[in-house]
């Protein structure tokens, strides 16, 4: 990593990201413009965010002033996010040795140090005076926390590259915008977990695609719209989708880090606009509302060469070339343990439906909605790539990404020959079944070999125990469908 010294952030004194080598030139530099734009826009505040195991923006607001500081030395951040769940109920043995997973650094929630990545730094249009910028974690002595998520995408990145490939991904992401009925909260609504909003629907009924719907929904997606675009993210389409309020937001592909970055802040700006506006949005994918329909994260992926070619296009008379075939044989050898990082909640595995346009088996084909790995191109087509339709929309976007990268690239060391591609209906063939509850998934990924190696030990070792805490919980509740079904009965 270059040393070049932090003089365009106006300190002389060597600092913790200089003194570990932290940043490249490119960051230094763009360091640089953030702090010119704090001061030539007025800016009284910057969000120090980190995105946590869970895919959620953690933050601390750092004042104008302190912030040159903080791209110099990082800000300390309590390591205890670590060991939370989605309630912020602490998982595992926090005080013990290596919390459980033999990490010993991590004993008793020491501070660990954010160090802002400047290259991701806007404002943001709906809090004023306000910017923001995504963190990476790191210990005290330098060295990346292996639980910090971007870094696991990042270490993947670097073997595409090693390969002489960049990794080039699209978002189509489902979600819905209800109305929030009230915004008081009531003290009887703050437990672990909190209560959930009351809402109302904005929309009336099933009508995919329908101009009239979606002008239903004009005044809060234009506010998104202004905000997104304002924020420079790459968006390409909004669309009415199948249930009541439901939306599809679509983005540009983008290289590396870019799409999963993106995604982070996609779901926190918007969570948040819609709060500001008097609405509830909300990425869980089946929400508990009547007559409504699953929502999916389809990521659209492929790799290109150094000099930007789309190594996954050719003019044969299939549409994939044969690399890109031993990609799409890598991710389909490795989907059961990926689902485990695509799918990493109980609610997700309502949605792999028979004729639901989910998947519900490890398969693929041409241009199939109902596949599991769905093939966008034609012979001779220079954006041929794959569409993975695992995914939710409340998945951890570094794990996604890395999961599937790590997989296709084990498929082109390997050279690996997929199964033939799936001509008929794909809700019948035979193949292996998705698994139907989260616990199968962690079943599956805490089996498989290939991922702790591919993305380490640690990250494999600490979502697996993540999620049997998860599940253990959810078998512990007693549910509505368990009261609807044998109270009254028996």
């Amino acid at each position: 990593m270059p040393t070049t010294p932090l003089r365009d952030l106006g300190v002389g004194k060597l600092g913790f990201v200089e003194q570990h080598g932290l940043l490249t030139d490119a960051q230094l530099e763009a360091g640089g413009r953030a702090v010119a734009e704090v001061a030539r826009r007025g800016i009284r505040t910057v969000r120090l965010s980190w995105a946590d195991q869970h895919g959620a923006t953690r933050s601390k607001f750092c004042s104008a002033p302190d912030f040159p500081a903080a791209l110099r030395n990082g800000l300390d951040m309590t390591s205890a996010l670590l060991s939370m769940d989605t309630t912020n109920h602490v998982f595992t043995h926090l005080f013990a040795a290596g919390i459980g997973l033999g990490i010993p650094e991590l004993t008793g929630s020491p501070d660990v140090v954010l160090v802002p990545d400047p290259t991701t730094f806007v404002v943001l249009p709906w809090a004023p005076a306000t910017a923001w910028v995504l963190c990476d974690m790191f210990y005290s002595d330098g060295r990346p926390v292996p639980l910090s998520t971007r870094n696991v995408l990042r270490a993947q990145l670097e073997a595409a590259r090693q390969m002489g490939y960049e990794f080039v991904t699209g978002l189509e992401v489902e979600f819905y915008i209800t109305r929030r009925e009230s915004r008081r909260i009531g003290s009887d609504e703050t437990g672990w977990p909190a209560a959930p909003p009351e809402v109302s629907i904005l929309a009336q009924g099933y009508q995919a695609l329908s101009e009239t719907r979606l002008d239903q929904l004009t005044p809060i997606l234009t506010v998104l719209r202004d905000h997104l675009e304002q924020m420079g993210l790459p968006l390409r389409t909004m669309e009415d989708e199948w249930g009541p309020g439901q939306c599809e937001f679509t983005f540009d592909p983008q290289l590396g880090l870019g799409s999963a970055d993106a995604m982070v802040l996609f779901r926190s700006a918007v969570k948040q606009i819609c709060h500001a506006e008097g609405y509830h949005a909300t990425f869980m994918c089946r929400p508990h509302l009547p007559n409504i329909t699953s929502s999916g994260w389809h990521l659209h992926l492929s790799l290109q060469d150094h000099a930007g070619a789309n190594v996954f296009a050719t003019d044969r008379t299939r549409p994939l070339s044969a690399l890109g075939d031993h990609f799409a044989a890598g991710i389909l050898e490795h989907a059961l343990a990926m689902t485990a990082f695509t799918t990493p909640t109980i609610n997700g595995y309502k949605r792999f439906k028979p004729y639901s346009f989910a998947p519900d088996r490890v398969n693929w084909a041409v241009e199939s909605r109902g596949a599991m790995l769905r093939v966008q191109g034609q012979p001779g087509d220079p954006t041929s790539h794959l569409e993975n339709r695992l995914g939710e929309p409340a998945a951890n976007p570094y794990l996604y990404l890395a999961a599937n990268l790590a997989a296709g690239l084990d498929g082109i060391r390997r050279q690996l020959t997929p199964p033939p591609l799936v001509e008929t209906d794909p809700y019948v063939e035979e193949a292996p079944r998705l698994p139907a509850a989260l616990w199968e998934a962690v079943d599956a990924l805490d089996h498989d070999s290939f991922f702790r190696q591919a993305l380490g030990r640690e990250i494999v070792d600490y979502i697996v125990l993540l999620k049997r805490a998860e599940v253990s919980r959810f078998l512990g509740e007693v549910t509505d469908w368990e009261q609807r079904e044998y109270f009254e009965f028996f």
